[in-house]
């Protein structure tokens, strides 16, 4: 004798509750009672080497610092540095904070409005080619180049605000 099935095979529906008991409580009140949190690795191995579940008084007094994610949701954001600041000697100038949109052309048109520009180069992945965020940008003069970072260093690009100083020369990285 055949059976007629309707697809599913006798269990609850997709998604439905694993709860049990009180139905007729809604789901937004809390239960009466909590289990105690979870304890993570971290916060075993230091309860372990101050004796216990106590907490330091460390980290009760002074709040987490703030993690933001950058996308992935994986791992925390770097803190960010102050850029430093070089002085602009060669015609040759380091733009950063800049929009992974934006193209040497982009770069070319902004910076012909300062002054005339030899090369545009925006740096990226040799994989995949896509930007890392920052380019470097060779105009004629050294005047020129000043000019470019008194007009051009935080101006807001693409919904970026870019930093642009002064490329370090090779002499620079070498000293380091």
């Amino acid at each position: 004798m055949a059976s007629h099935s309707s697809g599913r095979n006798g269990r609850r529906p997709r998604g439905g509750s694993r709860r049990r008991g009180d139905n007729n409580r809604p789901r937004h009140q809390s239960a009466p009672w909590r289990a105690p949190a979870k304890q993570t690795f971290w916060q075993k191995i230091t309860a372990f080497f101050t004796g216990g579940g106590e907490k330091p008084a460390a980290t009760a007094t002074r709040p987490a610092p703030v993690q933001q994610s950058r996308g992935n949701g994986s791992e925390p954001s770097r803190t960010q540095r102050k850029p430093e600041a070089v002085e602009v000697t060669t015609p040759r100038l380091s733009v950063g904070n800049l929009s992974f949109d934006a193209t040497e052309s982009d770069l070319f048109e902004l910076f012909n409005g300062v002054g005339a520009v030899q090369n545009a180069e925006v740096v990226t992945y040799k994989h995949n080619q896509r930007s890392k965020g920052f380019a470097f940008v060779q105009m004629n003069t050294v005047d020129e180049a000043k000019r470019a970072v008194e007009e051009l260093h935080d101006k807001e690009f693409l919904g970026r605000k870019l930093v642009v100083s002064g490329a370090k020369s090779s002499e620079h990285h070498s000293a380091n």
